[in-house]
């Protein structure tokens, strides 16, 4: 027979009270620790990225910038005017002297026109040469007539006196002598109007003539313009040096204005360098700079800043300080450094991947013996091609990351294997 034991089925229905309460608390115990966990940080491969450690001293601020060398010496030859193209006799890359015939040209118009001014300047001497030999006869003539009044005076001044002298003796009447003398004073009178009248006529010469030679000086300077145009069909290189181009073409026609050739001396070169324009600002006339030819480097120095900014960029100028290397030509792509300045006795670090001048960035500080880095803000001042100043956030000796690392920044840390 069964005996009831009520105790017992009181203490098994507490037991499962209690193991339920104990329950429930560790599973809010467990889901609370869970929940303070931080999630697993994500792992990178400590070859894949950069590190750089953080110095104190000094660093030298630096800009770069891509460019060709230029000569510093072209001549653009531009038409003088209108005509065809009929020979092209040098080729691009080709040595010339100043007065090497690239191109020859054709324009029958500009030969008639030359033809005419020629003309017209023989026409201009030949009525200057009549006009002379007119005026000249006319000079002669009032000579010829001056010396007849001069003659006719002396005449009667030997009549006057002899008329004089009788006078005195009464062989002459009063009346006679003095006919004498009016027709002397007369014949005076008339003999200075002549000589008045010869100066006149030989002022008359000389600036009637003065005109014609004025004419001839304009007929000859339009000879000498057409003549000039006429040559210049024959297209000259101008200066000694290489025919860097030669755009046009056997039957093209041009305008007066129009480039027909370019050419260089090409032992005279400089840098012509593309500097970002935030960059640009800092950079001043005789900074040193070091030019990288690919075959070699060159020393130079800043001696112009275009002050337009084209394309994000500032074009700079560098003199050639040092011989050219080998193979170096106008149009080579080189690589330029400008030297800025010395910061003395600070802290800097490897310029990362992004980062700009005087602003604060996050960089990825080494932790844990290099094991694990941490996302820090940095503060940092000028920057230079390889380096960057670091105001606020290291300190010498730590390491960061300087590799991109945009795709953690989420992630406040990460683990590096």
């Amino acid at each position: 027979m069964d005996i009831q034991r009520p105790d017992q089925s009181k203490k098994r229905r507490r037991n499962r009270i209690l193991y339920s309460i104990a329950a429930v608390v560790v599973l809010a115990a467990i889901s609370l620790a869970v929940s303070r966990l931080q999630p697993a940080p994500p792992t990178v491969d400590k070859g894949t990225v950069y590190i750089g450690t953080v110095h104190r001293g000094n660093m030298l601020r630096q800009v770069r910038g891509l460019g060709t060398l230029v000569p510093e010496e072209i001549s653009w030859i531009p038409a003088q005017s209108a005509g065809r193209i009929e020979k092209r006799l040098v080729l691009p890359g080709t040595a010339v002297q100043a007065n090497t015939v690239l191109l020859v040209m054709s324009n029958p118009s500009l030969i008639q026109q030359a033809l005419s001014a020629k003309y017209a300047y023989k026409a201009a001497q030949a009525n200057y040469n009549n006009l002379k030999a007119q005026l000249d006869a006319q000079v002669m003539a009032q000579r010829a007539t001056l010396a007849q009044a001069v003659s006719s005076l002396r005449q009667s001044q030997v009549q006057l006196n002899s008329d004089r002298a009788l006078a005195k003796k009464g062989l002459v009447s009063q009346v006679d002598f003095q006919v004498s003398e009016a027709k002397n004073q007369g014949l005076a009178t008339n003999a200075e109007m002549e000589q008045e009248r010869l100066v006149a006529d030989r002022n008359s010469e000389q600036a009637q003539l003065a005109a014609s030679q004025t004419k001839i000086a304009q007929a000859k300077a339009e000879y000498d313009l057409q003549r000039s145009l006429v040559d210049d069909l024959n297209v000259r290189a101008g200066i000694a040096g290489v025919l860097q181009d030669l755009p046009v073409q056997v039957g093209q026609q041009v305008h007066a204005g129009d480039v027909l050739a370019k050419v260089a001396v090409p032992q005279k070169l400089k840098a012509q360098l593309q500097i970002d324009q935030t960059d640009a600002k800092d950079i001043a006339l005789g900074q040193p700079a070091k030019i990288d030819t690919h075959n070699g480097i060159i020393p130079g120095r800043v001696t112009r800043i275009d002050p337009a900014v084209q394309n994000g960029t500032v074009t700079v100028d560098c003199a050639l300080l040092g011989p050219l290397p080998p193979g170096a030509r106008p149009d080579l792509s080189v690589e330029g450094t400008i030297q800025l300045q010395l910061l003395k006795n600070v802290i800097y670090v490897g310029r990362p991947a992004f980062g700009q001048a005087n602003s604060q960035i996050t960089l990825y500080r080494l932790v844990d013996g290099g094991r694990q880095a941490v996302q820090t803000k940095v503060d940092v001042g000028q920057t230079s091609v390889n380096d960057i100043q670091i105001l606020r956030g290291l300190q010498p000796g730590e390491q960061v990351i300087l590799s991109d690392m945009s795709a953690y920044e989420n992630y406040n840390r990460v683990a590096l294997k």
